[in-house]
């Protein structure tokens, strides 16, 4: 589903964000990036989802170098993809259900049929019964949900995740995760970038371990 061949991402010429990067993640495999901050998450995420290109390597995506994509691809490659991000990326003024159906509404989805997957969606994630509500009525653990809700509504092949647990208390954060475990029995591919090593070895999943922009271990799960 994602491989990593030989990649490095300098900025600006100097700052080496990743060197020497290789692994492969299977489909329907879940994946833990884990390492220190600015030890080179972020930019590995960014990378899969070509917001980034890599300064050498090659990073394919279900057996495609994203990095040849002509810019009039890219939009349509995104659109495979779900992301989770840790301060949520809500709309304050649009009610839970317009949030989650904006990557439906964006893609011209049929109005009866962005309702089903909407709802679909907020029912996966415990929130159906807040649809009416606006973001700042909810807790930030359902603001989460609802960031997941709107990520997997297009039923994505590949849900990324950028350090989702980040502001969550450590119950809360287990059963956002125990959400992206729900998703991935059903064969999405999940990455998930955390900081949160006890939480980590509790789910026992493959772990890939960033020291300084390299990758220093590959542990297979328990």
């Amino acid at each position: 589903m994602i491989a990593f061949e030989h990649v490095g991402k300098r900025y600006g010429g100097r700052f080496e964000a990743l060197a020497n990067i290789d692994f492969r993640v299977r489909r329907g495999e879940m994946v833990f990036l884990t390492g220190h901050s600015g030890a080179g998450k972020s930019s590995l995420l960014r990378l899969i989802m070509r917001l980034e290109r890599p300064s050498r390597g090659r990073v394919l995506v279900a057996g495609h170098d994203i990095g040849r994509l002509h810019a009039s691809q890219v939009p349509f490659y995104r659109r495979q993809i779900g992301v989770v991000f840790q301060d949520h990326q809500l709309l304050f003024d649009r009610t839970i259900y317009a949030n989650v159906a904006l990557p439906l509404e964006i893609q011209g989805v049929e109005p009866r049929e962005a309702a089903r997957r909407v709802r679909a969606a907020l029912d996966k994630v415990g929130l159906l019964h807040r649809e009416k509500a606006l973001p700042i009525e909810l807790s930030g653990g359902e603001q989460q949900r609802v960031g997941i809700a709107r990520a997997v509504v297009n039923k994505p092949a590949l849900l990324l995740a950028d350090e989702p647990t980040g502001n969550l208390d450590p119950q809360l954060s287990a059963d956002i995760m125990q959400l992206f475990e729900d998703f991935n029995r059903i064969g999405t591919t999940v990455m998930v970038a955390s900081h949160d090593l006890a939480l980590i070895a509790r789910l026992r999943h493959r772990v890939l371990r960033l020291r300084e922009g390299r990758l220093v271990a590959d542990e297979e799960a328990a």
